[in-house]
């Protein structure tokens, strides 16, 4: 594959991974962006995340093969430069198709965002959100008072969702999660796992008071009013991942993690 690929090279502002960065120039051939058939990316998952969605943005998808000099990494492989192109030459494909938000502001505005790991819905004031959510369009839960709720990902569910202590569903899953973050009302209900065919829907009871963000991954839109969630099948995206190191792997083990 890298004798007819062309590989291009992006790297968090961080210092390690800018460090990194220089010394692959040296050791390899690359080309631009633009130009490039896979993309290597240095940095943590944030990092990943935001490549990923810079070239949704742009509407040239190219898989990405992304190596940890972050924090935790769970959406990297481990930072090993020595025989690059042969690791990616051996690497295991992992397509995934993002969640897609579309939500309306209490001002009427209509925004649309994907998202790899989670859509969340959070408080933006001390006062707690109410929340009603409608899963294919049939209303499910009249009155949700909470700090917040999600709709993750496989792929997300071991991000905040599970510091929710939502689910961790596995890549084959074909479900996503349902999680309330801190929920005061009802108080037993502790989320739902749905098919990922499964559109869910959340109405703001009380906006003017109990004003509500919506953030997909990184991008947060205000004062939202009403979200609609559902799994954009028309787009998939590609990571790549060392074949001893791969995500479905992670995600089971991380079930076992203490």
């Amino acid at each position: 594959m890298s004798d007819r690929k062309r590989f291009a090279l992006v790297a968090s502002p961080a210092e390690a991974a800018q460090a990194a960065a220089d010394a692959l120039q040296s050791q390899y051939e690359w080309t631009s962006l633009d130009d490039a058939d896979i993309v290597v990316a240095l940095g943590g998952d944030g990092f990943m995340l935001q490549t990923l969605h810079t070239m949704l943005d742009e509407e040239r998808i190219r898989p990405v093969f992304g190596m940890n000099l972050g924090t935790f990494g769970f959406l990297m492989n481990e930072w090993r430069p020595e025989t690059l192109f042969a690791r990616i030459d051996a690497a295991k494909s992992f397509h995934v198709s993002p969640l897609r938000m579309v939500a309306t502001t209490v001002g009427g505005d209509r925004i649309t965002c994907c998202a790899l790991n989670e859509v969340s819905l959070l408080r933006e004031t001390r006062q707690t959100a109410w929340l009603e959510i409608s899963v294919n369009d049939r209303v499910v839960l009249p009155e949700l008072v909470c700090d917040g709720v999600l709709v993750a990902t496989p792929a997300g569910s071991t991000a905040y969702n599970l510091s929710a202590q939502g689910p961790i569903l596995p890549l084959d899953s074909a479900m996503v999660a349902l999680t309330p973050i801190s929920p005061f009302r009802p108080r037993r209900w502790r989320g739902a796992i749905l098919p990922d065919r499964t559109r869910v829907s959340f109405r703001v009871l009380d906006p003017a008071k109990r004003p509500v963000s919506a953030v997909a991954d990184q991008r947060e839109v205000r004062d939202v009013a009403e979200v609609a969630i559902a799994i954009d099948r028309a787009i998939k995206l590609t990571l790549l991942f060392d074949p001893e190191h791969a995500l479905d792997d992670r995600i089971t083990m991380e079930q076992f993690a203490i």
